[in-house]
């Protein structure tokens, strides 16, 4: 009997919900890791608004791994499922395998350069001299991780891909677990301070590599790793990065959008408007992951049915998740609105820190309602392939209109530029990719209709 992938049958809000539900929770839980360590770290008397400083100027590196995982998981992903709905289920495993073996060797490279590396970029991303020895002693733990960070991030897309993401979901929920359980036993119990918050997260990450791997050599996968695709195969290499191109430049634009925002909250509000905003970093994580995690389970489901030519499934596809990620980010701007005070003295009690806190969360948030449509439609363009769109538009809200306005805002209004800096990039970039959003569907259609002769 032969095998009929649900991607390409079953009903559209059906499979939205089976795999954007599993990614959102995942995300949400995923998130949890610097969330949970910024928490207990904030709410120590021995670590406090210095060790909350500490892990913001981490941040940018962070940002950095978790690029180098979508790069190849995403990617790789993308091709796998592209492939399958094409009907090569041979090349969707040689997309696995390569994916693979980059995560592995890019991680390893990583851990090395940032341990050779670490007090320069530190000292770069804004770290003044009180705040460097708590970043210090974070991201040396951190680093020596990085290769099982980069496996955890990136092959979960191939297990939703693969047909289980209630899997996936369950390998974020361990690793978030395992975290949480050992952050405050490490930081409070032991008293290893910010080594103690690290080492947590460290080990949390390695003990969801092995799951992951044990999903792909076990009897759950359709698909395995196997040692004939991990060899690295050039075309398939340059086509899985250049897939991933536009999820890893957005995070590597992340990541230098945070490290020019620590520079800029270090000079006009000091260490205090680091921490803040390292709240509010956070929160920003809390509010958009259920989008990323919309945005991951409807690209399968995009890619697939694209592959097969069944556009009217992929504009179903797009509709739905555009409508769903709205939703999400605008229950966020309201609870933002209703509660910003509440919301940042869950992190740390310092009136000084709420205070800015709370005006930093109404402020960088004003134009939040539009974000959702803003990452699902540029993130469509990567799920049909055409990367190039794809990383353009990606690009718009963090580097296009956000670092400049970051860098020109403040020259002329202080610390409430800086602040008003992303709703202005989070409007325009949602203009700009309405538009172009509007005729790409107009060109899918025009191919539907032309199949249709």
């Amino acid at each position: 009997m032969e095998y009929t992938n649900p991607l390409g049958e079953e009903k559209i809000p059906g499979l939205l919900v089976k795999y954007s539900v599993p990614a959102i929770v995942g995300m949400i839980v995923n998130s949890l890791y610097n969330i949970v360590d910024r928490i207990f770290i904030g709410n120590s008397s021995d670590l406090g608004t210095y060790g909350l400083a500490g892990i913001t100027i981490g941040f940018p590196i962070m940002i950095i791994l978790l690029s180098i995982g979508l790069l190849f998981g995403v990617g790789g992903a993308t091709l796998f499922s592209i492939k399958l709905g094409e009907g090569q289920p041979e090349e969707a495993d040689r997309a696995l395998g390569n994916a693979f073996s980059l995560m592995v060797i890019s991680g390893v490279i990583f851990m090395i350069m940032g341990q050779i590396l670490l007090r320069p970029l530190l000292t770069l991303f804004g770290a003044s001299e009180a705040v460097l020895p708590y970043s210090v002693e974070y991201m040396r733990v951190i680093f020596f991780g990085a290769v099982f960070q980069v496996i955890g991030i990136g092959m979960n897309n191939f297990i939703r891909a693969d047909g289980s993401p209630q899997i996936a979901m369950l390998t974020m929920f361990l690793g978030a677990g395992i975290n949480t359980l050992l952050d405050p036993l490490f930081i409070y119990v032991f008293k290893m301070g910010m080594t103690g918050a690290a080492l947590a997260t460290i080990l949390a990450q390695f003990i969801s590599t092995i799951w992951i791997v044990a999903y792909f050599t076990g009897k759950r996968s359709k698909h395995k790793l196997k040692r004939e695709y991990i060899k690295l195969k050039l075309s398939t290499v340059i086509t899985i990065t250049s897939l991933g191109i536009p999820g890893f430049a957005l995070q590597l634009a992340n990541s230098l959008l945070n490290a020019i925002l620590n520079k800029s909250l270090l000079i006009y509000g000091g260490d205090i408007a680091v921490s803040g905003m390292g709240i509010i970093n956070s929160l920003q994580t809390i509010f958009f992951m259920p989008v990323v995690g919309i945005k991951q389970g409807v690209q399968p489901i995009i890619s697939f049915n694209y592959g097969s030519r069944k556009f009217n499934r992929v504009k179903e596809a797009v509709k739905l998740a555009v409508i769903s990620a709205t939703a999400i980010v605008v229950f966020g701007y309201v609870i933002t609105r209703l509660f910003p005070k509440q919301i940042i003295s869950i992190f740390n009690r310092d009136p000084e820190l709420i205070k800015f806190g709370s005006y930093g969360l109404i402020s960088w948030f004003l134009c939040m309602p539009v974000v959702g449509f803003q990452i699902i439609a540029s993130n469509f363009f990567q799920a049909i392939g055409k990367y190039r769109s794809a990383m353009f538009l990606t690009l718009t809200r963090q580097v296009i209109f956000l670092i400049p306005a970051l860098i020109i805002f403040p020259k002329f209004w202080g610390i409430n530029g800086l602040l008003h800096a992303a709703p202005f990039a989070d409007f325009f970039s949602a203009l700009l990719t309405g538009i172009w959003f509007f005729y790409g569907i107009k060109a899918m259609s025009a191919n539907l209709a032309e199949g249709i002769k």
